[in-house]
């Protein structure tokens, strides 16, 4: 599959990430009476990977995430000179997806996307409130787990045809656990798109969810095949 259509499926799988996991925690996670919580958004998470990776994995591998990217470079996965096209094939999916979430939402009366717009956050944009240290722990654990997971079920040893699943709930799981922390990242991406959008804080704080991804992702790509590599 040449390098032009694996960035095009990169693309649409980054936008559906976007549009589907940041769209249940803007339009349902809150909603009167019948709002989703923390536990649905994380699910709605979980499930546009694992849709995804069944969609487009045998084609681009399905990465939609800059720091997937750069785990798999350190980890020998993928090579390093198609970093970057995945890169801006990512980050414009995310944009793409939050632009038509940003449509959606503003037909209603009274959005304000100064509410968040799932951006992420630290500090005093931090849902729960912590720390710039405690969000940067946070999301360089959670992604350093979310590669290791990817890089073990992804092994030509691991049993074939799980990955997708093991990968989708792992997502899930990292959301249920860094929502309160940072409305969780662990994919720059992901933090580009909605960022974009609200401006100001979101954007001046977005330094630290391409940092912190990408490091937790490195680390994880060269400890796996360090440690567990054949």
């Amino acid at each position: 599959m040449s390098l032009s259509k694996r960035a095009i499926a990169e693309f649409f799988g980054t936008f559906w990430l976007v549009f589907g996991g940041c769209g249940a925690a803007v339009l349902d996670a809150a909603f009167p009476q019948l709002g989703i919580g923390f536990a649905g958004v994380a699910l709605a998470f979980g499930l546009t990977v694992l849709t995804m990776a069944f969609a487009i994995g045998h084609i681009s591998g399905c990465h939609l995430n800059p720091a997937i990217s750069a785990g798999l470079v350190v980890g020998k996965r993928f090579p390093a000179s198609e970093f970057l096209p995945y890169v801006v094939a990512q980050v414009l999916g995310g944009i793409a997806g939050a632009g038509v979430l940003y449509v959606i939402a503003s037909g209603k009366a009274g959005f304000d996307v100064s509410g968040g717009f799932a951006s992420n956050g630290y500090g005093a944009h931090s849902p729960g409130g912590y720390s710039l240290l405690a969000c940067l722990v946070a999301e360089v654990v959670l992604t350093f787990f979310f590669l290791m997971v990817i890089m073990g079920s992804t092994d030509k040893r691991a049993p074939a045809g799980f990955a997708p699943i093991a990968i989708g709930l792992c997502l899930t799981l990292i959301h249920l656990i860094g929502i309160p922390v940072t409305n969780l990242s662990v994919n720059p991406a992901r933090s580009t798109g909605p960022a974009i959008f609200v401006g100001g804080w979101a954007v001046s704080q977005l330094w630290l969810f391409w940092v912190a991804p990408i490091v937790g992702g490195a680390l994880a790509g060269g400890f796996y095949n360090a440690v567990f590599g054949e």
